[in-house]
């Protein structure tokens, strides 16, 4: 049910406020460009720095706009399990189709604290989960015998590896099989998962290259290697680009670049250095892509 390209969804501000209709705009572009789903409030939307009235109404308006046009899969992950699930009974009853739900972070659970958390999540909100394992931000690693323990659970349908270890990919597919859809997260590593046997990417790139990212991972299942591979090496730069500095701050300003959203960042993010800004742009130019499109 979820593969292919699913857009990371960055959040648009305005003077300090969820900005509605860039975001309304934000959602109608991606789908038009042919993603396969979206991910409201993950990382790439500011998540850490939403209010609890803020994330519940960024996802209603989500669900709202996407109109069933495409899946929906709400970021509710949280470092407290109890708010995790609340959070996760808010998107299934705002009508998601699934919940991304990043490992605890800071608390640094163990092995077994990582699978109580993600078993205890499953049992009370009963709703399609994908677990999100991004050791970079959170401070653990969710390891391969684990992920293969969540996916004897009903509702764990999948997982964003953010590990950028091929080697870690490759084992979760070994130990896990069918039982669970692998999906990439980070944009580097997302034709050599699918290689492995992975089913697409939850990408922050796709928020300003929707079409390429979904033509690579469609021409990749067609057996096009060839086109898939040019496509690959094609957004490479843009990839490049994205990541300057922390996410979303770059992507954040790309759109801003391109006129899809305001350049609003909470703190404690902060504009592009001014050099880094210039690369950007440059970056941006050399793809293709136009100022205020």
């Amino acid at each position: 049910m979820f593969r292919g390209t699913i857009t990371a969804l960055v959040t648009p501000f305005r003077n300090g406020q969820v900005d509605e209709e860039a975001y309304r705009r934000l959602i109608d572009w991606q789908i038009s460009q042919g993603v396969d789903a979206i991910v409201p409030c993950g990382t790439t939307g500011e998540s850490a720095t939403l209010s609890h009235d803020e994330h519940n109404r960024v996802i209603d308006i989500a669900v709202d706009e996407a109109r069933g046009r495409v899946p929906v899969i709400a970021g509710t992950g949280s470092n407290s399990t109890a708010e995790a699930v609340r959070l996760t009974r808010h998107a299934k009853d705002a009508g998601a189709d699934a919940a991304l739900l990043i490992t605890p972070y800071y608390n640094k659970p163990t092995q077994e604290g990582l699978y109580e958390h993600y078993k205890k999540v499953s049992e009370e909100a009963k709703f399609p989960i994908i677990v999100y394992n991004v050791p970079s931000r959170t401070g653990v690693n969710l390891l391969p015998d684990t992920v293969a323990r969540l996916a004897g659970l009903p509702d764990i349908v999948g997982i964003k590896e953010a590990t950028g270890d091929l080697r870690q990919v490759s084992e979760v597919l070994e130990k896990c099989g069918d039982r669970i859809t692998v999906l990439s997260g980070d944009d580097f590593t997302v034709l050599p998962l699918l290689a492995l046997g992975g089913r697409g990417v939850i990408s922050v790139v796709s928020n300003v290259a929707p079409a390429d990212m979904a033509e690579m991972v469609r021409a990749f299942e067609a057996g096009d290697l060839a086109r898939a591979r040019e496509l690959h090496f094609k957004m490479m730069p843009l990839v490049r680009a994205l990541f300057l500095e922390t996410n979303p701050v770059p992507v954040k300003t790309a759109l801003a670049w391109m006129g899809r959203i305001g350049p609003d960042i909470r703190l404690p993010l902060c504009p592009l250095r001014p050099e880094n800004r210039e690369r950007l742009v440059a970056t941006l130019r050399a793809y293709g892509l136009r100022e205020g499109a």
